[in-house]
């Protein structure tokens, strides 16, 4: 087969249309096109008054070998047409691990359940244990608090439990990383093999939504389980037991007391698993700090985002609610060249309380799959660097220092929300002004648990908020209205990636003075977001599988405390 990329249609076409638009580009006959099958489709919006969609199709041509190889030729010099590439996934072994310890899996978000699936996929029973609840009992547990029905629960909520922190977003599945198209396809197929909607194979943003992201993690459980995985839930992992030789992995202490035995470790920790970054520093595993950044919750009409997108054609059933993607490079002396961008953009959505410690505000966005709430909210953040973690850590190379930043303006959130998991709140106008807000204005907020409106002054560091003054009207001028003096803030925003990444062999992905320890996903620092999460998870998987089946090399044992590495 054939792909043709890049094709054009206006808004209303219907599918001869598509076919018709086919042959114009190709120049061939109505009886040599015997089908097509989407592959991607996109909206390009740059011209609001002249929107189209953007299709790249696989064309199956009843074409002999010297036809088809006169169309090549004739299309040389464009990328736009090309056999079809084999975008299909290959398990890199395939054998039980009869006789040996089976792989162990700390973790069950999107890295852990696909490094997971993969490692049972491959015949080797994995073990995966989870300091949450499953999915249901932990929805209920979120629901419960955000609603204000039950206590805030540190071992359920947001962030802890099955399915991991994505569970409570967008469900977005898409990544600013470029990976091979194999590991994408792979991701995405298993989702929808465990119940999410096909159509994320094709879309150019896919999503899958809060909702349907429970029914999603069930699916992969299932499908770890039927093929001989376990898949156990409120087992913290406490400690590390690790040979006094060579520091490889040998087992791991659980909260309740048990002990695991285990010489493969996939460590697929969130990016809030705390404690978990501290028993690790005790135990002397390689860490550093890393950059990552902080910021406020921004509400605005979905409606008026969709008209600053979509222009007359808001509204229109191809397009649904308008995404945006915004960034801006400080000019003022105090903060140049730091970045200011938008993150986890939530279009027809919600913001909801993602704390996972007593005694803090942590907010985030999610949406669920039909994307038809009032609201669009994304958050406005920071980038934090290296040196502005010095005064929060315990000594200059602290690599938790992002971590007791994090939370020391987390509680500054809490106290000034009200004490009560209450959000602090304040319209852009007044946070322009740096005046109090008394009340809402024409955006009512969906923050749950809810809002106290005030001043954001004191919840987070003055060169932040500084930073987001400035930015707030460049992104004016790039969505017109984003700037409405009644749009509203909600704060804080801190956890938009993991603040520590655990250094790992770049072949092995072994940990660099932990053999048979293999951090993993966002909260190694080796992912950012579902999607990369997912494949990361994969690529463990895979040397894993490796380490199992081939003679373990020689690892050079390494000092515990890396050099920082500001990337």
């Amino acid at each position: 087969m054939l792909r043709l990329s890049e094709l054009k249609l206006p808004l209303d076409h219907s599918e001869a249309d598509l076919a018709a638009a086919v042959l114009r580009r190709l120049r061939l006959a109505p009886d040599q096109l015997l089908g097509l099958r989407l592959v991607k489709r996109s909206v390009d919006a740059r011209k609001s008054a002249a929107i189209t969609l953007v299709y790249s199709l696989d064309l199956d041509l009843d074409l002999d070998a010297r036809a088809e190889a006169r169309l090549l030729k004739r299309f040389a010099g464009d990328p736009h047409l090309r056999p079809s590439p084999d975008t299909t996934y290959h398990p890199v072994v395939s054998g039980a691990n009869a006789g040996k310890l089976r792989p162990v899996v700390v973790g069950a978000g999107p890295c852990g359940y696909f490094a997971a699936l993969l490692l049972a996929q491959m015949g080797f029973r994995p073990l995966l244990l989870e300091r949450g609840k499953a999915v249901k009992e932990r929805s209920a547990d979120t629901f419960g608090f955000w609603k204000g029905s039950a206590d805030f629960n540190p071992e359920s909520n947001a962030q802890f439990g099955e399915g991991g922190a994505g569970t409570f977003s967008d469900g977005k599945l898409y990544s600013q990383v470029s990976e091979a198209k194999p590991y994408v396809r792979k991701v995405l197929e298993e989702l929808v093999a465990a119940g999410a909607n096909p159509d994320i194979l094709t879309l150019h943003h896919p999503h899958i939504g809060t909702y349907k992201l429970a029914t999603v993690v069930r699916g992969l459980r299932q499908r770890i389980e039927a093929l001989g995985g376990e898949v156990r839930f409120e087992c913290r992992v406490d400690g590390l037991e690790l040979n006094p030789v060579d520091r490889s992995i040998q087992g791991l202490q659980l909260d309740s007391g048990e002990r695991i035995a285990a010489t493969q470790v996939v460590l697929a920790l969130g990016h809030s698993a705390r404690d978990s970054f501290e028993m690790l520093k005790t135990a002397g595993v390689a860490m550093q700090p890393k950059p990552f950044a902080v910021g406020l919750r921004i509400e605005h009409p979905q409606s008026l985002i969709d008209r600053a997108r979509w222009g007359q054609a808001a509204g229109h059933p191809r397009l649904g609610p308008a995404e945006y993607k915004l960034v801006h490079h400080c000019r003022e002396t105090a903060n140049l060249g730091r970045s200011v961008y938008s993150f986890c953009m939530c279009p027809g959505g919600l913001v909801v309380g993602a704390t996972s410690e007593p005694g803090r505000v942590v907010t985030n966005g999610m949406s669920q799959h039909t994307r038809n709430e009032r609201n669009a909210n994304s958050g406005i953040v920071v980038g934090i660097e290296l040196a502005d973690l010095t005064p929060y850590g315990e000594r200059d190379d602290d690599p938790l220092a992002g971590v007791a930043f994090q939370r020391y303006w987390e509680g500054r959130a809490f106290v000034t929300g009200g004490s009560n998991y209450q959000a602090p709140a304040q319209r852009v106008g007044d946070f322009l002004a740096n005046r109090s807000s008394e009340g809402s204005g024409g955006v009512i907020p969906s923050y749950q648990p809810g809002v106290c409106y005030g001043n954001l002054a004191g919840c987070l560091p003055e060169f932040v908020l500084t930073a987001i003054r400035e930015a707030l009207p460049a992104f004016d001028r790039r969505i017109p209205g984003f700037l409405m003096g009644d749009a509203l803030l909600t704060g804080v925003e801190t956890r938009t990636s993991s603040p520590v990444r655990l250094p790992r062999d770049e072949i092995t992905l072994e940990c660099g003075n932990t053999p048979g320890l293999y951090p993993a996903g966002e909260g190694a620092g080796y992912a950012g977001g579902i999607l990369s999460a997912a494949i990361d998870g994969i690529k463990v998987a895979e040397q894993v599988a490796l380490s199992i089946t081939l003679p373990r090399p020689q690892h050079p044992v390494v000092p515990s405390e890396s050099v920082c590495d500001p990337t």
